[in-house]
């Protein structure tokens, strides 16, 4: 989670939304980390855990992602679940929770509706309070 953090600030610094995503494969080692870039890249699409499922997948050659994990900074919307879930990942680590655009523990829950056809092992990560103040202080900034 510490280096999905480092990849949310880093994409503060160049005036994204800071979140940060980090996948490592089933051993463990990181595959690809990656932060939001849709302003950068001008494509809606390009949140940090869409990012680095693309990259993992381009690594693996393979676009099912077993027995991966991916880190998160902040609660993924609708559309990066039903990556995660379309990419098999097994396991999905959260650190802060998205009352406002989360659609994992919030809104339309994805993971718990009957079309999903993937569940990940989904549980709440470490650093959520430093994630969640990174959020706010850079939107603050904003007002």
């Amino acid at each position: 989670m510490r280096a999905a953090l480092a990849q949310a600030r880093a994409a503060a610094d160049a005036g994204e939304a800071p979140i940060g995503a980090v996948l490592t494969g089933a051993d463990g080692e990181m595959l690809a980390a990656a932060g939001n870039a849709p302003i950068a890249g001008h494509d809606p699409t390009a949140h940090a855990e869409i990012r680095a499922l693309r990259a993992g997948a381009a690594i693996l050659g393979n676009y099912r992602l077993a027995g991966t994990t991916l880190y998160v900074t902040l609660e993924p919307c609708a559309m990066c679940a039903g990556a995660i879930s379309h990419a098999r990942v097994a396991r999905l680590v959260i650190a802060a929770r998205d009352a406002k655009g989360g659609a994992v523990w919030h809104g339309p829950k994805f993971f718990d509706q009957p079309t999903c056809h993937w569940r990940p092992e989904v549980e709440q990560g470490a650093f959520a309070e430093e994630a969640g103040q990174l959020l706010k202080d850079f939107f603050r900034a904003r007002r």
